[in-house]
């Protein structure tokens, strides 16, 4: 029988994952096994420069803080080895970076995730790692928004560069008369 001491660690590690369980936007759950310390170690340092929090986690403790956080659809998948990838902020951040180190690693398995509170299969995890950084994302919204003025402002220019708004007119009336004169000619 555990000790006194003991329980109330545990106790204090399921409170903390079942805080960073309800506070995070999205999380997913993987078994590492097979990974060899040099590619665990490059792979969280590079969920460290996303902002995802990445930890071992004992089956039956996480699945406590499953419980209290209201994901026991996650309980399932709680067997073997397992570490959960949280952030609070970026949604697809975790997903995109463990689905692509599932694919070049054999062992390492991406077994569930959730996303808001609620659980989601593994189509929609599949779905969100193919999704582009907030910064490019960002990027092309400002790029959307930006095309019509920088199209306006190239029209503008080319007014300008033939003379002015008279010489545009000036020079379509002359390459419109032609035009109308050709037809007669016939």
């Amino acid at each position: 029988m555990p000790s006194q001491s003991v329980l109330e660690q545990k106790k204090a590690i399921v409170a903390e994952l079942s805080e960073r369980l309800k506070n995070s936007v999205t999380g997913v759950v993987v078994s590492y096994q097979g990974i060899n310390t040099e590619d665990d170690t490059k792979l969280r340092k590079e969920l460290r420069e996303n902002n995802v929090k990445y930890t071992v986690v004992k089956n039956t403790l996480l699945s406590r803080a499953c419980e209290e956080a209201g994901l026991d659809e996650l309980k399932p998948v709680l067997e073997g080895t397992t570490a959960l990838a949280t952030s609070d902020s970026e949604y697809a951040a975790a997903a995109r970076i463990l689905c692509g180190y599932a694919k070049d690693h054999d062992n390492f398995k991406v077994k569930s995730g959730y996303l808001d509170g609620a659980v989601v299969d593994m189509d929609t995890i599949v779905s969100l790692s193919k999704l582009p950084t907030r910064d490019v994302l960002l990027a092309n919204v400002l790029g959307a928004f930006q095309a019509p003025i920088a199209a306006f402002a190239r029209v503008i220019q080319a007014v300008v560069d033939e003379g002015g708004f008279d010489a545009c007119l000036e020079k379509k009336a002359a390459e419109a008369a032609p035009a109308e004169e050709a037809p007669a000619a016939e």
